[in-house]
């Protein structure tokens, strides 16, 4: 073992590794009905499984209890009760996980030798416009809300649709006071920067990027902008830099826009749960046959063998990480890798078991013990302790 690698077996031994998003959850809906069982095994086809979570001495995960904002209303609200059905069910499952909500929680898991898990739901649709729905959330875990998804809401813009709001309106500034009064964490991942600067103008607690990375790296929108990552140090915050590879490489970035014009990427799919009764592997086989991603990866294939794929490795997240070390400081930056919510990864960090690599490339470029042990928990671990700190009720569940 070289002493890279000693030191971080070392720090991920004493601190634990908490990811900042994970779309399980999701997958799980889409490949197997919903279905939890045999993620104690390897699992073909997903980026996450038990045995790849300890490979990759992962302590915490925040898993996303994702629904697309192509949903709206009703329908978007009971997509994400769903998804954290499937959350709480999974944690049921297995005795290797454990519902936490506090960074007390996620200690006290890792020292027992769990992985403490924690959920974040992904877009203010997913709330309807209730703050009563991001209420109940909370009651049942959730404990952060990103603002948008790949679309605007009423309230906020994203940064991937047509500016409409300019930033987030009055309804916008209530939602994130609301969010701060009961301590849900504010996660600025997928919103445009006017949303970012207005959410960090009103914001009375740290706020999160949940899985963003550098703009000035990649120039991407959904990264975080140098006069952001400013912004966010002076409030406390964390980037949770991620590994998507158009997030990460500018080549990535230029190749998948390409792609997405020549194969005219269509709207997203929505599959289905189980209704009462129903076998969930049969509905995970009807939503992988009317999934138009699926549907389209044959024609990605064949356009890829013309137009190859630029290669993307650890050393393109590393400079994404060195980058927002320099800028915000080592105190306001975690990870979020974006596991099973992307078809494709960084080489190394293929699946969940690679972040020990992505760490030894860091020891070897010379971050100290105290570096590592910020990037993998501590940062986050704060920023939960200060949202709770900041809040006026609590409303987690009082069993974890």
């Amino acid at each position: 073992m070289t002493d890279s690698a000693r030191l971080v077996a070392d720090v991920l031994s004493a601190t634990p590794l908490v990811d900042g998003h994970n779309d399980l959850a999701y997958a799980l809906r889409t490949t197997a009905g919903y279905s939890v069982d045999g993620l104690d095994a390897a699992r073909d086809g997903l980026h996450t499984d038990l045995p790849r979570l300890r490979a990759g001495r992962v302590g915490g995960q925040f898993w996303s209890v994702f629904v697309p904002s192509t949903l709206t209303g009703a329908d978007a609200v009971l997509g994400t009760l769903e998804q954290i059905d499937a959350v709480h069910r999974l944690v049921a499952r297995y005795d290797d996980l454990e519902l936490v909500c506090t960074a007390d929680g996620v200690r006290s898991a890792f020292a027992r030798g769990r992985i403490a898990s924690l959920l974040g739901a992904e877009g203010g649709h997913s709330i309807g416009g209730s703050l009563g729905a991001l209420r109940m959330f909370a009651r049942l875990g959730v404990r952060y809300m990103t603002l948008t998804h790949n679309d605007n809401v009423s309230w906020a813009d994203s940064a991937t649709d047509t500016p409409a709001v300019g930033g987030l309106s009055d309804v916008g500034r209530a939602v994130v006071a609301e969010m701060n009064r009961i301590g849900m964490l504010v996660d600025l991942s997928h919103t445009a920067e006017t949303t970012q600067l207005d959410a960090l103008a009103a914001t009375t607690a740290p706020v999160i990027f949940s899985h963003s990375s550098c703009r000035a790296v990649c120039d991407h929108p959904r990264n975080a902008s140098d006069a952001v990552l400013e912004k966010l140090a002076a409030n406390g915050g964390v980037l949770q830099v991620t590994f998507v590879p158009k997030f990460v490489s500018p080549d990535a970035a230029a190749w998948d826009a390409e792609a997405r014009a020549a194969l005219e990427d269509g709207q997203w799919h929505w599959p289905r749960a189980p209704r009462p009764g129903e076998d969930p592997a049969a509905v995970a086989e009807e939503n992988i046959g009317l999934d138009p991603e699926v549907a389209g990866r044959e024609r990605l294939t064949a356009w890829e063998a013309e137009h190859p794929r630029p290669r993307v490795g650890i050393d393109d997240v590393v400079a994404h990480l060195e980058h927002a070390r320099e800028v915000a400081g080592i105190d306001h930056i975690g990870l979020g890798g974006d596991y099973d919510g992307v078809d494709r990864l960084p080489d190394g960090l293929e699946d969940v078991s690679g972040y020990p690599r992505l760490f030894t490339a860091l020891a070897d470029r010379g971050w100290s013990r105290s570096d590592l042990a910020a990037l993998a928990g501590e940062n986050v671990l704060r920023v939960l302790r200060d949202a709770d700190d900041a809040a006026s009720e609590i409303l987690w569940p009082t069993m974890v």
